[in-house]
């Protein structure tokens, strides 16, 4: 899951002015994304057992600013910020009679591309071998 960017108007900007300010206030957004409720999710209850799924949450954030040119090359400006936040989900608690247990995920996907790197090491290897003993 990712959160989109967050900008500025770049036209409510006075070009020979720049707002750190601005900046500093977008990028707080990305403190409100990072919480406690991205990483643990609601609990629900089935059958008397109550689940709290949990997630892997990463993000991160960065501003940009910009200044004029030369007085005989015209004006100029820039501005920007932005930031991203990524999640996975890495298993749930699950409580019953008064009992917590840990259940992990299980990535499948990523169990596969591990295979696949695994795999390509290894024809690698015995390839190498090979031409080896025929030098």
């Amino acid at each position: 899951m990712t959160t989109p960017t967050a900008t500025i108007d770049p036209d409510t900007i006075d070009p020979g002015v720049v707002d750190e300010q601005a900046v500093l206030d977008d990028i707080g957004g990305t403190r409100d994304a990072l919480s406690v409720r991205r990483v643990f999710g609601d609990p629900y209850t089935v059958d008397g057992t109550t689940i709290i799924p949990v997630a892997r949450v990463a993000g991160g954030a960065g501003g940009g600013a910009g200044a004029g040119t030369d007085a005989d090359k015209g004006g100029g400006h820039g501005f920007g910020t932005g930031f991203g936040l990524g999640a996975r989900p890495v298993g749930v608690y699950e409580i019953r009679d008064g009992h917590v247990a840990w259940k992990p995920t299980v990535d499948a996907d990523r169990l596969a591309h591990g295979g696949q790197v695994l795999a390509a090491i290894a024809v690698i290897c015995v390839t190498l071998v090979l031409l080896r003993r025929r030098v």
